[in-house]
């Protein structure tokens, strides 16, 4: 089960937290509220993926993780740069 869910998580970001959503606890344990888990399935959703998987392993996030959390963000910002790029291409 943790393969397939790998792979849909590389295929769509979103997608997963949806079904990590749907099956599992680990968005409402890794977030105090709702608004942070949605706000990132919207705005940042490889950094909001990182930190739930990161948060469910031993309940919170350290060291070397961070690391992951901060790559994670700086996908989130290419793609965020890659569609503005795309955007002004077009005109």
């Amino acid at each position: 089960m943790g393969c397939l869910f790998a792979l849909v998580a590389l295929l769509s970001a979103r997608f997963a937290l949806f079904l990590m959503w749907l099956f599992t606890n680990r968005l409402s344990d890794a977030f105090d509220s709702t608004l942070g888990p949605l706000l990132g399935f919207f705005f940042l959703p490889w950094t909001t993926l990182m930190y739930a998987l990161l948060w469910g392993s031993h309940h919170s996030v350290a060291g070397f993780e961070w690391f992951l959390i901060a790559f994670a963000f700086l996908i989130d910002l290419l793609s965020w740069a890659g569609g503005g790029d795309r955007a002004r291409r077009r005109m």
